[in-house]
């Protein structure tokens, strides 16, 4: 993976997690959270994706720079 991808995966990451954690502040998540124990698949996803694309971006970063 190259370093720009990696960057790239990063900045995608963290967008991902700032509307994730908006989601999960919604008042669609609100009520969801009421009605069911659990917020909404979108919120969830969202952080999630998050969550994976920025561990992936930091890995890519980290094997990439080691090779040097």
């Amino acid at each position: 993976m190259t370093k720009a991808i990696s960057i790239a995966l990063i900045v995608g990451g963290i967008v991902l997690l700032y509307f994730g954690g908006q989601a999960f502040n919604s008042v669609s998540s609100d009520v969801s959270r009421v009605l069911t124990g659990s917020p909404t698949n979108k919120a969830i996803m969202l952080i999630v994706s998050g969550v994976i694309a920025t561990v992936a971006g930091l890995t890519g970063v980290a094997v990439s720079g080691r090779k040097k």
